[in-house]
């Protein structure tokens, strides 16, 4: 018969029962098999990722866009970008006003003297010149425009 070993006899089981047999240690065979270390491919396949680990891997890739985007890819905020339209458009207007500003230069009778006192100024009394004369004052305004009047002062340098 078999060997009772912790209430456990083989006689009474069936033929077909796969259980494995309790054993003392004492008797088990004494192998030690040597396990061949994984490749990379293996321990790859075999990892399996945790929701944290998940979690900051997607929050850096998030953080690491917004960096790239705002730096390096153009984009800007909706304050910034109001304030690079209103800055676009006002040079606009500047650069459209400016030859009007030119025009009424034209039309004074006394030019040619003005011309030659304008040139004699420093460069940064020739806008405020520009304005006092009135070339800078659009029509329909009451005062000259600073930025109108830098323009003109700058085509007016030009005139020969």
């Amino acid at each position: 018969m078999g060997k009772n070993l912790a209430g456990f006899s083989e006689d009474k089981r069936a033929g077909n029962d796969n259980r494995k047999i309790r054993t003392n240690d004492s008797e088990a065979p004494k192998e030690t098999a040597k396990l061949k270390p994984l490749s990379w491919g293996e321990r790859w396949s075999a990892s399996q990722i945790t929701k944290t680990v998940a979690f900051w891997s997607c929050l850096a890739a998030i953080v690491i866009v917004l960096i790239i985007g705002f730096n390096w890819g153009g984009w800007v905020t909706g304050g910034t970008a109001q304030t690079m339209a209103t800055a676009t458009a006002k040079t606009a207007v500047i650069s459209r006003l400016a030859p009007i500003c030119v025009a009424q230069f034209q039309q004074d009778p006394g030019k040619a003297e003005k011309l030659i006192a304008f040139k004699a100024l420093s460069s940064y009394e020739r806008s405020d010149y520009a304005g006092k004369q009135g070339w800078a004052t659009m029509p329909g305004e009451a005062k000259p425009d600073s930025g109108v009047a830098a323009a003109c002062a700058t085509l007016l340098m030009q005139i020969e």
